[in-house]
């Protein structure tokens, strides 16, 4: 048997070598080269977290743990709090998702399982124009078209409605401006409602007909079969899609700018003006001196990120729970 394998590797040929030699390099190459991609990407985190860091460290000392719990913002006094930004960022956020998320879904349910087949492209279109419009359009449109209408029609009946529950009516009250925290939460909902129904209906159309038809086949409505067939074969993507919206609605800068009110003061209306993290960064960055406005700065920078963070560890953690408790079921 040895005599064998020695004659058959004695007979390879000198360019058969030579290819084998070639592609081996090739490999090895391709293999390095997608490395320092993959390798360069975790660099540049920490290069990120890292230029955080040091930049607000400053502020952080200063002010101590503090910093993320005090609504103090008086830049002549040097005196820094980062509550109302994060509150801001947090409602605002809130608000979009609450609105957003429903809305995706019953787009997304729409075009996989109900829609015509005439309107299907169509609509699935106009929504990738959607996502595609730049945040600024955005911006322009909620300040000087949706706030005065929002301010003129939406607000008074608010107030008049949910305004009037004991508690809860008190996000409901307030002088009409149009633009605050709901109006900014509003436009936010406007601008992930695209991507997340996008992401839907992508993952929502990866389903196996087969697993649809059986379920159709045995009664089912609609409904059951989006709740009991669709949703959990695609969990894993809607909340991926869920998550892909929040990250935006956390970092918007220049819509919220424009809608916000860009004021330094933490109500418990939701139709006062406020402040988020992103639109005090585009508003003071250009113009802050190196100290303690500067780090303060960069802390709420570092306070976006840690809440992003913590957001998709949240989402990641939530994932890796209901994949086990799968795998205990079956």
């Amino acid at each position: 048997m040895s005599d064998e394998l020695t004659i058959s590797a004695n007979t390879v040929s000198p360019q058969a070598l030579k290819v084998a030699r070639k592609q081996r390099l090739q490999d090895m190459l391709f293999h390095r080269a997608t490395q320092f991609f993959a390798l360069s990407v975790l660099v540049v985190l920490l290069g990120i977290i890292a230029s955080l860091l040091i930049n607000a460290w400053p502020a952080l000392e200063e002010f101590g743990p503090g910093f993320f719990i005090s609504e103090e913002w008086d830049v002549v006094n040097g005196q820094f709090g980062g509550l109302i930004a994060i509150y801001g960022t947090l409602v605002t956020s809130l608000i979009a998702l609450m609105i957003a998320v429903p809305l995706s879904f019953g787009i997304a349910v729409f075009l996989t399982e109900l829609c015509p087949g005439y309107l299907r492209r169509p609509l699935g279109t106009a929504i990738e124009l959607l996502a595609a419009v730049p945040s600024i359009i955005y911006g322009m449109f909620g300040l000087f078209i949706f706030a005065p209408l929002f301010a003129e029609y939406v607000q008074p009946a608010l107030a008049a409605t949910l305004g009037q529950i004991p508690g809860f009516g008190m996000l409901f009250r307030g002088a009409f401006n149009g633009i605050g925290i709901l109006c900014a939460g509003l436009i936010l909902a406007m601008m992930i409602l695209p991507f997340i129904a996008s992401v839907m209906r992508d993952v929502f159309e990866i389903v196996p007909p087969v697993l649809k038809e059986s379920a159709y086949g045995i009664g089912c409505t609609t409904w059951e079969v989006v709740r009991n067939i669709v949703l959990p074969y695609t969990r894993a993507g809607v909340i991926g899609g869920v998550m892909l919206g929040l990250g935006r609605a956390l970092g918007e800068t220049m819509a919220v700018t424009f809608v916000i009110g860009n004021a330094h003061r933490l109500s418990s209306s939701l139709f006062s003006p406020g402040n988020s993290i992103a639109s005090t960064l585009a508003n003071e960055f250009g113009e802050a001196e190196v100290g303690p406005h500067f780090s303060s700065l960069f802390a709420l920078a570092l306070a976006l990120f840690m809440i992003t963070f913590i957001v998709l560890a949240a989402a990641k953690w939530m994932l890796l729970r209901m994949e086990r408790r799968e795998g205990l079921k079956s």
